[in-house]
């Protein structure tokens, strides 16, 4: 390529990626689809550029570093506290589900796909792997309620590294068998103790040499993000010389440490790590596809399809069976499990690499393998079909399996004040999913005592939606003392729970006159003057979170007018067990039957049934409830 042109090339790549990702977003379709799709138009089909001539030998090392800072990103999302309830079906998906998965994997691709043994072998190992790059998107669309969530994002970041490791040391036994006489099978089982041993003590030190300087603040916080890009890196870099590949497993650990460690917050790099996470899917998956030979796509047969069918159809299914027969998996969560495995960029970066390697004559002499350039469109034809089945399928199936609902009802609550915590105690006293954010570490583990889900983190976080668990969670309610990170944090979750179930509390001063744009904010809660003060006041001075249920003798009137006034609706429970809130936009009266959550004053007790009716009903205020 011309090197002027070099940097044109470059930057369109970026462009292009970010394109893809935004255009994904505006039509709700997976965007590594769109990006595979990119990635052939300007490759293959187009030819405006060819990734090797482009990037000639950097290309392979700087797939390596991507998917390095990737799986890095990953672990970042690991939470330990998780592991006490699906510690043991983790395990078992991770190494019976793998084992099995690889086991038949490698044997239809000898006895359907053809492809001789060692190949099979290879590509098997590869295919053990699902993805968090799909996963996680995938999980937040569905929001699937319970334990499935966590399984599948904590086996799509281990099964990666583990399905990677495979790969590697299958690379080497063939390579081993080529270029030396002693016993591949040692070797392997050699390479794979010290894949581990020098993982998991370069994962140590690479987590000691990063938070020590942020613990001791020797660090600026202009430079934590770039200190643990380079740390990482390094780390990688360096557990790969000392063991092949043994740097994939190194950072991520990294990653799972510094995510479960109390030292310092981490969530400004947390944040810094998904933009460029982003940035480097993006750019990776279009170089992948861009690489491709418009004839490799073309030999793509019957052969190869039906593979890809019996890998979603009856592969998953079968490794999902057999990991979990004993387990205390129930049948929804192993139907569920048994259809998501979607790949990504994982597996068709390890795929490129060693299909590259494996075609080599410089690397392998005589013993090469033509038909190694087979692996890559079959790789990326298990990605584009994997991402598509599931990707449109699983919300629908979770809902069959009643593992996620098509209106959910549950509340993600962002703020830990009194308020907001004798509002999250409430409503999870009534069997809600309530889940509750706040940056106050104090707030978080007094709301965890009261047996409320609470989480550390910020809300305004480009990936807070990534750090909580949204499953059974329909709306959220911005209980903070700040207006403009109420506002900031709904414009954020607008997309993911739309407009009609974001609220915030209504601003200081409220003025409808001064009122703020609707696409800036979110619905108002409560009453046009219950602003933050005023509802921390009225339990400073007592006041309480009362549940009363309404009949036909007590009626919402009835209620209003035993508590002269003063009581301020929030929230109702109809029986049927949804949820409506009270706001500003919608004059609705809850109705007999429903149960209504109100803030009393400390001398009013709760009431659950009139014994008078009040003598003038129309002092009532008109308070809104959203059904």
């Amino acid at each position: 390529m011309d090197p002027h042109n070099i940097p044109l090339a470059l930057a369109a790549i970026i462009g292009l990626g970010i394109g893809a990702q935004w255009l994904a977003w505006r039509v709700k379709l997976p965007s590594i689809l769109l990006l595979l799709l990119t990635g052939f138009l300007v490759g293959p089909i187009l030819g405006w550029f060819q990734p090797n001539d482009l990037l000639g030998d950097l290309m392979h090392p700087l797939i390596s570093l991507a998917v390095g800072v990737i799986l890095f990103e990953g672990g970042l999302t690991l939470k330990l506290d998780e592991l006490g309830k699906i510690g043991a079906i983790v395990l078992r998906m991770c190494t019976i589900g793998v084992l099995v998965t690889w086991v038949l994997a490698a044997g239809l691709l000898n006895g359907l796909v053809l492809l001789p043994w060692p190949l099979a072998i290879l590509f098997g190992a590869v295919l053990t792997v699902t993805g968090p790059t799909v996963i996680g998107p995938l999980l937040r669309h569905v929001r699937p309620q319970g334990r499935v969530g966590p399984i599948a994002n904590w086996e799509g970041i281990v099964a990666d590294v583990i399905g990677a490791t495979l790969a590697v040391l299958t690379f080497h036994a063939i390579s081993d068998s080529v270029h030396a006489e002693s016993s591949t099978f040692w070797n392997t089982l050699g390479g794979l103790g010290m894949t581990v041993i020098v993982g998991t003590v370069a994962g140590l030190i690479g987590t000691a040499v990063l938070s020590v300087p942020l613990r001791r603040f020797w660090v600026p916080d202009s430079l934590h993000s770039p200190l643990t890009l380079a740390i990482v890196l390094m780390v990688f870099v360096l557990a790969d010389r000392l063991q092949h590949e043994s740097g994939l497993l190194a950072v991520t650990l990294m990653g799972f440490l510094m995510a479960n460690q109390r030292g310092t917050s981490i969530h400004h790099i947390i944040e810094f790590k998904e933009n460029l996470r982003t940035l480097l899917i993006s750019s990776l998956f279009i170089v992948l596809a861009a690489s491709l030979e418009l004839e490799s796509l073309q030999q793509l047969g019957w052969r190869e399809f039906t593979f890809v069918g019996l890998l979603i159809l009856a592969i998953r299914p079968i490794a999902v069976r057999l990991a979990l027969a004993g387990s205390d998996a129930n049948r929804a969560e192993r139907r569920f499990l048994a259809w998501l495995a979607p790949r990504g960029v994982v597996a068709a970066a390890i795929t490129a690499l060693f299909a590259g390697r494996l075609a080599d004559p410089e690397l392998m002499g005589d013993a090469v393998m033509p038909e190694a350039a087979r692996l890559v469109p079959l790789s990326f034809l298990v990605i584009i079909a994997t991402v598509a089945v599931y990707g449109l399928s699983a919300a629908p199936i979770a809902r069959r399996l009643k593992l996620a609902t098509a209106n959910p009802q549950g509340v993600w609550i962002i703020g830990g004040s009194p308020f907001a915590q004798a509002v999250a105690k409430a409503l999870t006293d009534l069997k809600l999913p309530v889940i509750m954010m706040d940056t106050n570490r104090q707030s978080v583990a007094k709301a965890r005592l009261e047996g409320i889900r609470a989480f550390y983190g910020s809300a305004l976080a480009a990936d807070a939606e990534e750090h909580v668990p949204l499953g059974g969670i329909g709306r959220v309610l911005a209980l903070t003392s700040n207006d403009e990170v109420n506002s900031l944090a709904l414009v954020h979750l607008m997309e993911l729970f739309g407009r009609a179930e974001i609220y915030q509390l209504v601003p200081s001063g409220f003025s409808a006159k001064k009122e703020t744009a609707d696409n800036l904010r979110g619905r108002y809660l409560f009453h046009p003057k219950a602003s933050f003060a005023e509802l921390e006041s009225r339990l400073r001075a007592g006041g309480r979170i009362a549940v009363t249920p309404l009949s036909e003798e007590f009626t919402f009137d009835d209620f209003m007018a035993h508590h002269e006034q003063s009581a301020l609706p929030l929230f109702r429970l109809t029986a049927e067990g949804n949820l409506g809130i009270f706001v500003n936009d919608a004059t609705v009266a809850p109705n007999p039957g429903d149960r209504l959550i109100s803030l009393v004053e400390p001398e009013e007790p709760e009431t659950k049934k009139a014994t008078k009716k009040p003598a003038d009903d129309s002092a009532a205020p008109s308070l809104g409830v959203q059904a």
